[in-house]
């Protein structure tokens, strides 16, 4: 079973939700932590394999690990610094 081996802040459980939901929480949550404070997310929309990395890239966000499981994904982002 594979897990994070970062520590974070929050864990945001958004399963069942549908693009452009996943996204939309978590730049939410995010906007709510301190700079370089983690928070792991877990969704079950497909689309967030290539969703997640690409809104990191875009925001500056870090995109520490990403996995799948069971049709489960995570992804750990570290948030930037202001």
């Amino acid at each position: 079973m594979e897990t994070s081996i970062v520590k974070y802040d929050i864990e945001l459980d958004l399963c069942g939700l549908q693009c452009p939901l996943p996204i939309l929480r978590s730049k939410k949550a995010l906007a709510k932590l301190a700079a370089s404070e983690v928070i792991h997310v877990t969704a079950t929309d497909a689309g967030s394999l290539k969703d997640f990395p690409a809104f990191c890239q875009v925001t500056g966000h870090e995109l520490l690990e990403s996995w799948e499981k069971e049709g489960h994904f995570h992804f750990v982002i570290k948030k930037r610094a202001d």
